[in-house]
């Protein structure tokens, strides 16, 4: 999701790699979720996401968006993201009795990710420390691969910055697209083979999604 701030406005001016210390642990969050509550339709999910989900509930995720997920407009896009629970209360269905996450284990990206944001440019990117967005004091300082805590860091870092790139080339092809056939077309075609269709879970998801990035790219070279 693209924000219309500076970098200046939200960060402490310094960007991060993987094996830079950062000050963003927040000391297991103890007796805190704030940044667990209010979120909308912000916490967006690339099929890495959402193929953990489904590993990690059991369930198809033709299921998970019938109850926890939901599809939404993002820069174009049609992506999914998580679905708050009902209620006045607008908060993170996963969310426990004692305020705590249910699914930390296999969490979204964007949930490992905070407090920190992911700065674009030149093909790649960088982290950030978002200096606002959470409520706690004294962080102390964790390396930025720890934080995220995934497994393979390196090859998920190169996941998410080619899975972000390919999604502003689907932007760029829909931007221009004058038939609304061929907007819908687009759309569907990255609902379906990059979240919709199931990753074999005796291969590699990396390998397999690599072989749909290449078709999708294949695709777009006969739309420009």
């Amino acid at each position: 999701m693209r924000r219309e701030v500076t970098l200046e406005e939200i960060s402490d001016g310094k960007l991060y790699g993987l094996n830079d210390m950062v000050k963003a642990d927040c000391h297991d969050c103890e007796g805190c979720c704030d940044c667990c509550r209010g979120m909308g339709d912000t916490v967006i999910l690339d099929p890495l996401d959402v193929h953990r989900l489904s590993v990690g509930l059991e369930l198809p995720v033709e299921q998970l968006l019938d109850s926890c997920l939901e599809l939404g407009i993002c820069d174009g896009n049609i992506l999914p993201h998580l679905r708050m629970a009902e209620g006045e209360e607008e908060r993170c269905r996963f969310l426990n009795a004692e305020g705590r996450c249910s699914i930390h284990s296999f969490r979204p990206g964007i949930c490992r990710l905070f407090p920190l944001g992911r700065f674009y440019e030149d093909q790649d990117f960088r982290y950030f420390l978002q200096v606002h967005e959470c409520s706690r004091k004294n962080r102390s300082k964790v390396k930025v691969k720890k934080w995220l805590d995934v497994p393979q860091a390196e090859t998920y870092h190169a996941f998410v910055r080619d899975w972000h790139y390919f999604l502003l080339d689907v932007q760029e092809v829909l931007y221009h697209a004058s038939e609304e056939q061929l907007i819908r077309n687009l759309n569907l075609y990255v609902l379906n083979r990059f979240y919709l269709q199931p990753y074999d879970g005796e291969q590699d998801f990396y390998r397999e999604f690599y072989r749909r990035l290449q078709e999708g790219r294949s695709l777009l070279a006969g739309e420009i």
